[in-house]
């Protein structure tokens, strides 16, 4: 398969399962824009390094997920500076561990925009170009949380469920233009977003580190292994494919059997 002339935004991506899907999209051949917060040194590095090993053009765009828009702006930048957004992956998220008679409204109010509200912004950004050129591809990443609850993540818990809404109302508006819209639902991925919301739990729970990843993170799935970026970024290609091309508005879990029961 070939994603060459394919041009992906994704969110997120400037580390984590984003920047596997960037990496991975790029090895088919796609043009990426990455996006996210961290320090400009080790961000440049990999976006040059992506454009160095994959023979891509490689280019990133800053916006805040808190900012509509930001991200309105970001899609129009791509779409200038690559000449389209044929594959648009929304990937930004963010965890916050509370009961939640303690949970923060500003954690609240951050969490949606981040994990929710920024995906509307950019398919509604996004969509019309792909409907004309009647070719696109929209992942969301989602979570086994878009389909089962834990305790103390009202926030990260009500956007999944809601990106699975979004996810399929997008795919039905657009498929008859050559569009289709999917989301992706990971179990635990070991990520800097899983390990850094151990000290939370611990804290929550009253559990040491061990206890956390054990008979926490991991006691859901029966697999007993964390899912690796690449094998979330490798299911992203192939949504992309020709052979998905009849898959939409789908819901591809990938849970080591959490939802199971």
């Amino acid at each position: 398969m070939s994603l060459k002339s394919r041009n992906a935004l994704i969110t997120g991506s400037t580390s984590g399962i984003g920047l596997a899907y960037a990496r991975a999209l790029a090895k088919e051949g796609a043009n990426i824009c990455i996006n996210g917060f961290g320090e400009a040194a080790a961000i440049e590095a990999e976006r040059a390094g992506i454009e160095k090993e994959f023979g891509v053009t490689s280019i990133y765009n800053g916006a805040d997920m808190t900012q509509g828009a930001e991200i309105a702006a970001l899609v129009k930048d791509v779409e200038t500076r690559l000449g389209s957004v044929d594959i648009l992956i929304n990937n930004a998220g963010i965890q916050f561990v509370s009961p939640i008679e303690d949970f923060p409204v500003e954690k609240w109010d951050q969490i949606i925009a981040i994990n929710l509200t920024s995906a509307f912004h950019a398919m509604r950004a996004a969509v019309p170009g792909m409907k004309a050129r009647k070719w696109g591809r929209i992942i969301n990443t989602a979570s086994a949380h878009s389909l089962v609850a834990s305790p103390f993540k009202a926030a990260y818990v009500a956007a999944k469920h809601g990106i699975l809404g979004l996810t399929k109302t997008v795919a039905l508006e657009v498929a008859a233009f050559g569009v289709t819209a999917n989301s992706i639902s990971p179990g635990y991925v070991w990520t800097p977003l899983v390990e850094k919301q151990i000290p939370d739990t611990m804290k929550a729970r009253n559990m040491t580190k061990e206890q956390v990843i054990n008979d926490v993170l991991l006691s859901a799935q029966p697999t007993k292994q964390f899912v690796t970026v690449e094998q979330v970024a490798a299911t992203a290609v192939f949504l992309c494919s020709d052979a998905a091309v009849n898959i939409t508005g789908s819901n591809i879990v990938m849970d080591g059997g959490w939802t199971a029961a």
